[in-house]
């Protein structure tokens, strides 16, 4: 689009105020307890260990690409094997098994814990950002709530209404 610049791989963090002299409106979608330096507390998340396997005599480990595993004597919570997001004809298959974890910092944060004690402190970030004139929160992250893509989608689509009024 004419006229806007993005920037990427960079610390807006680091560099807040520089950045937001350069725009009238910033998207943020990093965490938005750490936006305010955690000023209120940390938010807690789940984070997830990824185990990958190359099997090279199966051609077909499980028939699609993701199974879900909800049992809870399940260690893992779900498996993917790649090839079939693309029908991948090899001999071969690699599959991932995925394990949720405990969020630390510098861990990726995957899933909002949403209990009580985390989602009211979420509405007290809400309520900072709420009063930033030139931020926009968007994003899992800075939303605090899972999203699947469809949601994503539908909430910067929601954002860029709101910012249009």
């Amino acid at each position: 689009l004419d006229g806007i610049e993005v920037k990427l791989g960079i610390d807006y963090l680091k560099n807040k105020e520089k950045y937001n002299e350069l725009a009238d409106k910033v998207v943020y979608t990093g965490m938005i307890d750490e936006f305010y330096n955690y000023e209120l507390g940390n938010l807690e998340w789940r984070s997830l260990k990824f185990e990958n396997e190359i099997m090279p005599n199966i051609d077909d480990y499980q028939g699609n690409a993701v199974v879900n595993y909800t049992s809870h004597n399940q260690k893992y919570t779900r498996i993917i094997e790649h090839k079939h997001f693309e029908f991948g004809t090899q001999e071969k298959t690699v599959i991932s098994r995925e394990y949720p974890v405990t969020w630390k910092k510098g861990d990726e944060p995957y899933y909002p814990v949403n209990d009580e004690k985390n989602t009211a402190l979420y509405a007290k970030y809400k309520e900072l950002a709420e009063k930033e004139e030139n931020v926009i929160f968007g994003g899992r992250l800075g939303l605090y709530r899972y999203m699947d893509m469809h949601h994503v989608v539908d909430a910067a689509l929601q954002a860029v209404r709101e910012e249009m009024k």
